[in-house]
C-alpha cells in the first residue's frame, strides 16, 4: 500500500475556504474503491499549513483519484489559495498487518 503525504501551505485569508473545500473533497475521496484512507491534518502552531494523508489500495488509485469530479473541483478551487505549490512524498506502508494483506 502506497501512502502519500501532501504538504500544503495556504494563504492566511484563505484558510477557512481551503478547509471547507478540502473536507468536502476528503468526504468523497474516502468512498473511492482505490483509497483506503484520506485524512486532513492542520498544523497546531501554524494553521496555514496542512498535510493530506492519502493511502491507496492499488497502484492505479492515485490516477483514478485525480480523475474524479470532486478532486478536479477541489484542485480548481484551492490552487489560487496556495502561495507556493503543494509537495508530495510517497511512502510504502510496512505495517505487518498490511504486508500480510498483499
Amino acid at each position: 500500500m502506497d501512502v502519500a503525504f501532501v504538504q500544503i501551505h495556504v494563504k492566511p485569508e484563505a484558510v477557512a475556504a481551503f478547509l471547507e473545500a478540502t473536507l468536502e473533497n476528503a468526504r468523497h475521496s474516502q468512498h473511492e474503491p482505490g483509497i483506503a484512507r484520506f485524512e486532513v491534518y492542520q498544523q497546531n502552531d501554524d494553521p496555514t499549513r496542512f498535510i493530506l494523508l492519502e493511502a491507496y489500495r492499488t497502484a492505479e488509485g492515485p490516477a483514478q483519484h485525480q480523475a474524479t469530479p470532486h478532486y478536479l473541483k477541489w484542485r480548481e478551487a484551492v490552487t489560487s489559495m496556495m502561495p507556493e505549490p503543494r509537495t508530495k512524498v510517497i511512502y510504502q506502508n510496512r505495517h505487518p498487518s498490511d504486508a500480510e494483506m498483499g
